[in-house]
């Protein structure tokens, strides 16, 4: 069974230097059973319980990409982040003996332009839901549709085990 892992590997070394995906802040995780993989990263939850459970208050709020970022200059890697954490996306870096998480890598995540298959996507939280289903609708390579027929929707799938 083979994955890429291009995600992992553009996150370690944007963010520790190094390609390593024991340092990413994305995982992908194997369903060994289907064949399937699935990269999973911190949401950047509205009600971020790892924000409010920091007792240092070393998770903020970037204003500019909404990420729930740690200052690393205030984290005391009591991890008790980690545990809050209901998906499990805060870990502790052995390293540095503080807590790290996806950041957003500023508004441009690096493991959505690694991806070689668009499995990975950074859509702005502002284009979600009823506007960004009626923007994706309009997309079309003439343009705006006026009006579609329905049509089934295909879904490509495949096994990866060999």
């Amino acid at each position: 069974m083979h994955w890429c892992l291009q995600c992992e590997m553009a996150c370690s070394y944007e963010n520790e230097g190094v390609f390593n995906p024991a340092k990413s802040r994305i995982k992908v995780f194997t369903f060994h059973q289907e064949g399937r993989f699935a990269p999973y990263t911190c949401t950047q939850c509205e009600e971020a319980w790892c924000l409010h459970s920091c007792p240092v208050e070393a998770i903020v709020i970037n204003a500019e990409t909404g990420a729930k970022e740690v200052l690393d200059n205030v984290c005391v890697g009591c991890k008790v982040c980690t545990i809050a954490c209901p998906f499990g996306t805060v870990n502790y870096n052995h390293d540095s003996g503080k807590v790290m998480k996806c950041d957003l890598c500023g508004g441009d995540p690096w493991c959505a332009k690694a991806c070689p298959t668009g499995a990975i996507t950074y859509v702005d939280v502002d284009n979600t839901g009823l506007d960004r289903m009626r923007a994706w609708a309009q997309q079309s390579p003439a343009g705006p549709a006026t009006h579609v027929e329905p049509r089934p929707k295909e879904i490509a799938t495949y096994n990866r085990a060999q």
